[in-house]
């Protein structure tokens, strides 16, 4: 079986690919959360129920990535990934269009749906065509393409609705989603080492309880809900913060927050390539402890001080989700799809659950409230990481070599 190598034409075209599969995914996605003030004013709805229009969107995204993960073993990986993203292209559109917010968060529920079709496919595919000592890369390079388009739709969203409205900058993300597709379906090699099938329910149930009942794979499940629950949680209702006094940020400076991901684009593979020479339980404890230290300096009145710590937050977010995910990948011996997609779905549940749920502390305790949430979700990640670094001790790849 032929794998894709670092440094060679299908590698970069690869990468190309998934960047746009990533920018598209995380650009839809993520629009609508510095949107979330907008809402409350436009539709006189709480901060908890604008969290809605990212929380019900992730988690029907979760709910499909289980079919989604288990229909590309019988259809094959790259049809399915195009559909999903060619779909959302076509419901941002609607989105755009929506007058009501019960229209547009119904619209979000069947987008989310259409996008789960690519994020857990996406970590399948890597896992089977890339070499192992690739894997790393790959999955980093993937995952900053997925914060790019997480700040690009932030942006992209808070700046056009300070410049014209919300349904113009959804409309725009519609265009530059379809530019994507069109630049996935070009640019991705067809699978090599992927062998199709049957459609035999029972089995293929069978196999995604097995994911579940392997304690390795349910740590990282847990750490995936755990650190995206953090994040997605600091993030909704920063927003809140920075509009009120003594800060009072337009639309645009709120979307423009969010250009700390680029942050996570270097950590994503920069934290991989320190997994692969210290170790991945080690490097990924240290990832979740980074995240922790940069949420506590978001308590500081101080607006610089609140930014560096959002910075650090995201550092330390996407290292350990890298970590995380392609360690998923290494472990999971087969059906690779569905155990990402087992990742991803409690990974997007931890999106839905923490951003809502961070929501009652935030009316009920202020700012200090969503950090002391997060705190608890931090500190059992850690717990649980160094439970895994001794169930599952991945050595060093220099060591694996010379063994």
């Amino acid at each position: 079986m032929g794998y894709i190598q670092q440094g060679t034409p299908a590698f970069r075209k690869s990468n190309l690919a998934f960047f746009a599969a990533g920018f598209n995914t995380f650009a839809i996605l993520y629009s609508t959360q510095p949107l979330m003030p907008v809402y409350s004013k436009e539709f006189h709805v709480s901060p908890t129920m604008a969290s809605l229009s990212l929380s019900m969107t992730t988690i029907s995204l979760a709910v499909s990535m289980l079919l989604f993960g288990s229909l590309s073993e019988v259809w094959g990986r790259k049809p399915v990934m195009f559909f999903s993203m060619l779909a959302a292209s076509i419901l941002s559109i609607l989105d755009a269009l929506s007058t009501t917010y019960d229209t547009l968060l119904a619209i979000r529920i069947i987008q989310g749906f259409a996008l789960g079709g690519l994020p857990s496919i996406a970590m399948g595919y890597l896992g089977e065509e890339m070499e192992p000592k690739s894997l790393g890369v790959a999955m980093g390079l993937y995952i900053s393409g997925n914060s790019l388009g997480a700040v690009g739709g932030r942006i992209i969203t808070g700046t056009l609705t300070d410049l014209f409205n919300w349904h113009v900058a959804m409309g725009t993300i519609s265009v530059i989603s379809l530019v994507s597709s069109l630049v996935f379906l070009v640019s991705l090699p067809r699978s090599q080492n992927f062998h199709p099938r049957s459609m035999e329910i029972g089995k293929l149930f069978g196999s995604l309880i097995s994911h579940l009942k392997d304690p390795g794979l349910l740590i990282l499940y847990g750490i995936g809900f755990l650190l995206l629950g953090s994040n997605v949680a600091l993030f909704n209702y920063m927003g809140y913060v920075l509009t009120a006094p003594p800060y009072s940020f337009s639309q645009t400076l709120v979307g423009f927050i969010f250009v700390v991901y680029f942050v996570g684009m270097f950590s994503s593979v920069w934290m991989a390539k320190q997994a692969n020479k210290y170790g991945s339980g080690k490097v990924l404890m240290i990832s979740v402890f980074i995240t922790l230290v940069g949420v506590y300096l978001t308590l500081s009145p101080d607006l610089w001080l609140k930014i560096i710590g959002l910075a650090i937050t995201t550092f330390g977010f996407f290292g350990g989700h890298s970590i995380a995910s392609s360690w998923v990948g290494r472990r999971a011996l087969q059906n690779k799809a569905q155990a990402s997609s087992l990742y991803l779905f409690f990974y997007y549940a931890g999106s839905s659950i923490g951003g809502t749920t961070a929501g009652v502390f935030w009316s009920s305790f202020g700012w200090g409230g969503v950090v002391g949430m997060i705190t608890g979700f931090l500190l059992i990640a850690l717990v649980v990481a160094s439970l895994l670094a001794k169930l599952d001790p991945v050595v060093p790849f220099q060591v694996r070599k010379e063994k």
